[in-house]
């Protein structure tokens, strides 16, 4: 019976030195997937990216009609051919669809490549603006993730604003 009341203490006086300390903690919250998504410099990296790889999008679609149209020869005309000139027109064919299954491959790797180049300098000025307004605003901690964010605690709308938009 004595080791109750000592345990009922304890834990009353373990509260009240916890409750004080997050009492006064300031916690924000930044959404980064809007930020990514939304944030003028992400969305001029987008633009930036779409037109360093719009001749080559361009040349890809190209080449896939050159296919789509060989091949509807070939079924179009295919049994009327000479058994030659049809081996000749599939031969191409498969060359072409090669050449259009690499080309697409090394087309996605390198826009993988500058897409995460880009997202890496947004993510480094973003975690920047965080740490400034952080600072600024005396904030205890800043998280990413969350179950549950108050519209209180996030500052995603003033990230973007020290980014340079909305």
């Amino acid at each position: 019976m004595k080791f109750k009341p000592f345990c009922t203490s304890l834990m009353l006086v373990s509260m009240a030195i916890a409750t004080p300390a997050w009492a006064d903690t300031k916690i924000g919250f930044v959404n980064t997937e809007r930020l990514l998504r939304e944030a003028p410099l992400s969305v001029a990296a987008q633009k930036k990216l779409e037109r360093e790889f719009a001749s080559r999008d361009q040349e890809l679609q190209k080449l896939a009609k050159q296919a789509r149209d060989l091949q509807a020869q070939l079924d179009k005309d295919g049994v009327t051919m000479s058994e030659t000139e049809r081996r000749n027109k599939e031969r191409d064919l498969g060359n072409l669809n090669r050449d259009l299954q690499r080309q697409g491959r090394e087309f996605r790797e390198d826009l993988n490549l500058r897409r995460n180049e880009e997202l890496g300098q947004i993510q480094e000025r973003a975690r920047k603006a965080i740490q400034d307004i952080a600072k600024a605003e005396k904030f205890d901690i800043i998280v990413e993730q969350a179950v549950y964010v108050d519209a209180r605690t996030d500052i995603t709308d003033r990230v973007m604003k020290a980014l340079g938009g909305k």
